[in-house]
């Protein structure tokens, strides 16, 4: 297990056994030359052991990492037993003030990484990232939600092909694990590349912090400080987790209003309905059908669509069996049924109606 980054001093403090201290890491500066800067919660254990880092909001949209780390850092009844946790609630803070995913020069800091000090903002301010906080790091988490208008089904994504970050994602115990290296210049592939490695959970949507979601990111962190003898305990996983290694966007074939028949975290089998269109007099023009399968990984949140606009995001599965079984542990257990409960409510799910038969001839 990785030990050599167990260090005292972090950005400017000297971080004994046992304390904890906020912090903050200077990235950039603003248009009036005043300092920007990443808040940082640092928390060291008694012994030796892993630094790790859990990241949140480096699309500054994207906070329901952020509500779970606040919850970490305000909660004083959990116990770091070895190695030292860097906690940052919001990453890309010159997004998040303007509630956005971007920088402010429209860039997307996710695909910048490791960057460069004599290139734009956004890879000045990845490679300050990169160079003070990930290369000090063993092993990393980074918590997103979906786009705008889309919601996630809590899951993680990791390069399976790494051990480690395989041992990660399955410790995290989201009961969705995605295999996946991430995009070029993001900052879970180059943090893996650098050897350290990373994985990605998603969970929710833009703007909002959802106590499920929460509840599933704060479960799955503790877990894996667990897994990392950081922590007291064992990882606290479901009984069988769902790996996908391919996934599917099942796109709007006519312009209308979509009618939703399955919510995210919904097992589906091959041909079964997932979502109908309907002009807004009600008359149906076109129903999707799941082409595998599998599981609903994500899915829109705005029901009128164009022709080619995304709908559902699913996950294949091998078989409908393998469908059943995720659904039944889903059933029994509480965070990820409450998770899929509440999600649900965020879209209206009905039942797909009876094709209706036409009195013209054929």
């Amino acid at each position: 297990m990785p030990v050599s980054n167990d260090s005292s001093d972090w950005f400017g403090h000297q971080v004994a056994p046992g304390q904890s201290v906020s912090s903050e890491l200077v990235v950039s500066e603003s248009y009036s030359s005043r300092n920007v800067a990443i808040p940082i919660g640092i928390r060291r254990g008694l012994k030796p052991g892993p630094t790790v880092f859990v990241t949140a909001a480096l699309h500054g949209d994207e906070i329901n990492g952020t509500g779970t780390i606040r919850a970490m850092l305000s909660d004083s009844s959990w116990e770091l037993k070895a190695g030292t946790l860097l906690m940052v609630p919001v990453l890309n803070v010159l997004g998040f003030e303007r509630h956005s995913r971007y920088l402010p020069d429209r860039r997307d800091l996710n695909r910048c990484f490791p960057g460069t000090a004599e290139g734009s903002m956004a890879s000045r301010l990845a490679k300050v990232i990169f160079d003070d906080l990930i290369k000090r790091c063993d092993f990393g988490i980074d918590l997103h939600t979906a786009a705008v208008r889309r919601t996630n089904f809590p899951n993680a994504r990791a390069d399976l092909g790494n051990p480690e970050c395989k041992r990660l994602a399955e410790a995290f115990g989201a009961g969705i694990i995605l295999h996946g290296k991430g995009p070029k210049g993001s900052l879970r592939r180059e943090a893996t590349a650098l050897g350290c490695p990373t994985i990605v959970v998603e969970g929710g949507e833009v703007w909002k912090v959802e106590s499920s979601v929460v509840d599933c990111m704060l479960r799955g962190v503790f877990n894996v400080l667990k897994e990392l003898q950081m922590m007291d305990g064992k990882p606290d996983t479901p009984e069988n987790q769902a790996v996908i290694r391919q996934t599917k966007w099942v796109r709007a074939e006519r312009g209308g209003f979509m009618s939703m028949h399955v919510a995210p975290g919904d097992s589906v089998v091959k041909g079964q309905a997932i979502a109908s269109n309907s002009n807004l007099l009600t008359e149906e023009q076109s129903r999707l059908e799941s082409p595998f399968s599998g599981i609903v990984i994500g899915m829109t949140t705005l029901p009128a669509v164009q022709p080619g606009e995304p709908v559902v995001h699913l996950g294949r599965l091998a078989n409908s069996k393998i469908a059943r079984r995720h659904e039944e542990h889903v059933a029994t257990d509480e965070i990820q049924r409450t998770a899929l409960e509440h999600l649900a409510t965020n879209i209206q799910v009905t039942e797909p109606q009876d094709p209706v038969e036409s009195d013209e001839p054929s």
